[in-house]
């Protein structure tokens, strides 16, 4: 019987990546591409010994009643559908009494036809696809080998997807070419791909001043030898990469067209996520106090701090050699999830959004306060644009929930307030102050038109 660490958590989630950072496409901001170098000469494949060996080990090292499989890469349909049908079996084979298994699985689609999608259907799998938007968004940077936008294969993956009535989550990146047009993107999600469950991942590809010209190139492999590996260092980012108010943008955006239109019938995680922090609770590593429950294991056996960290520094150690609950509980990664706090820097710690916020990822902690303390996060000016934009109506849905009432019923609130605020515009004159409350007049303000 397995006997868990003093300081084991009762629960942690991990990324599989069976083929590693192989990929069948190129994306140009996927820094996951240049893991490869760690590992020279590999054939960048799980073997079975090793994935019985991983599942075995996650399955006793979990101690709440349901526990997460899951897979990204790289690309990891690449593996074959065998693989993930061995995964199945073996999850089968080693779950403990009242444990009950979700299967998850990220992927840009494009590897996708029936035989995937009806195994997905068949065992409940929850997949992630990668997509960008409209079709010249997603292009912008989602291409294939031979530099062309996978835009269609993508999107053939979804219809069979479709087809079989799969569950995903549409996994959207916001970078510098997709940033400025989020309406666009979410019309996209929710009008033509008539998605339910979205997530907006920010790009931010850190860089120090002599990796940046071949950063901004992208981080595949390229003749002559002149490929970075991605490491959490530096203070620059990509041109990729999106600016911090202009993701604060995008996502209220998005926000006040969802608060109005859309609660209940479309999932954001971020806005969900936000909810939660209204309401003391956290979801999401990003957001919490302390993190280091969310690791990454790579095809060798490789167990890494998080999928962000996936370099030597962070390497905890091989669970052939260790059992994997013995390394989440190692001094080493415990002290990785506590530093997120202990690092705050005092900007950070009085700040009247911090319960939402926490600091973010520390990935992005990498620029200074205004009083010039270190570990300020990168997305900062967005986080904040974002939470203190969203506070009124988050708490207004919290106190709906609180009640036992669902936060779907802001949307009459603001209906009502639309047409509050017609009235009032139909009956301002044009040198009155606009009743928006701009402090402008009706003529210079909404009156304009």
């Amino acid at each position: 019987m397995l006997t868990f660490p003093k300081n084991a958590p009762p629960a942690f989630h991990v990324l599989g990546k069976p083929t590693g950072a192989i990929c069948n496409l190129d994306c140009k901001y996927c820094f996951f591409l240049s893991k490869e170098m760690l590992y020279p000469g590999s054939r960048f494949r799980m073997a079975d010994d090793l994935l019985e060996t991983y599942i075995k080990q996650m399955l006793e090292s979990q101690r709440t009643p349901e526990v997460n499989l899951a897979w990204q890469g790289g690309e990891p349909t690449l593996m074959g559908l065998d693989f993930f049908r061995r995964v199945v079996e073996l999850a089968e084979h080693y779950k403990q009494p009242g444990q009950s298994i979700l299967h998850s699985l990220q992927t840009n689609g494009t590897q996708l036809d029936d035989a995937w999608c009806a195994f997905f259907k068949q065992h409940n799998f929850l997949i992630g696809l990668s997509v960008d938007g409209p079709r010249q968004l997603h292009n912008a940077y989602r291409v294939n080998k031979g530099g062309q936008g996978s835009f269609e294969q993508v999107m053939r993956g979804w219809n069979f997807l479709k087809k079989h009535q799969v569950d995903v989550n549409i996994l959207c990146t916001v970078h510098a070419a997709n940033a400025d047009y989020p309406l666009d993107v979410y019309h996209f999600f929710r009008d033509e791909l008539e998605a339910q469950f979205i997530q907006f991942i920010p790009i931010v590809e850190r860089a120090t001043e002599p990796v940046l010209p071949l950063a901004n190139l992208g981080w595949s492999a390229r003749p002559g030898n002149d490929r970075p590996l991605y490491v959490q260092a530096g203070n620059l980012v990509t041109a990729r990469s999106v600016q911090a108010e202009q993701y604060g943008r995008f996502l209220t955006t998005i926000f006040d067209e969802w608060v109005r239109r859309d609660v209940g019938q479309v999932y954001v995680q971020l806005f969900d996520v936000t909810l939660g922090s209204w309401m003391g609770q956290h979801s999401l590593c990003v957001f919490a106090p302390t993190c280091g429950n969310a690791l990454a294991l790579e095809h060798n056996g490789d167990l890494y701090a998080c999928d962000h960290y996936v370099e030597p520094d962070y390497r905890l150690g091989n669970i052939t050699e260790t059992h994997i609950i013995e390394l989440v509980a190692s001094e080493q990664q415990r002290k990785f999830g506590q530093d997120k706090l202990d690092s705050l820097p005092e900007y950070c710690r009085a700040c009247q959004v911090r319960h939402a916020c926490h600091g973010g990822c520390p990935r992005n902690r990498f620029i200074n306060t205004p009083t010039g303390q270190p570990g300020l996060n990168y997305l900062c000016a967005g986080y904040k644009l974002f939470f203190n934009h969203v506070s009124q109506p988050m708490q207004m849905m919290a106190n709906l929930l609180n009640h036992q009432r669902a936060p779907a019923e802001i949307m009459r609130w603001f209906a009502a307030e639309e047409r509050k605020m017609a009235e009032l515009f139909s009956q301002a004159a044009r040198n009155d102050p606009c009743p928006c409350g701009s402090g402008k007049k009706y003529k210079q303000c909404h009156g304009k038109n």
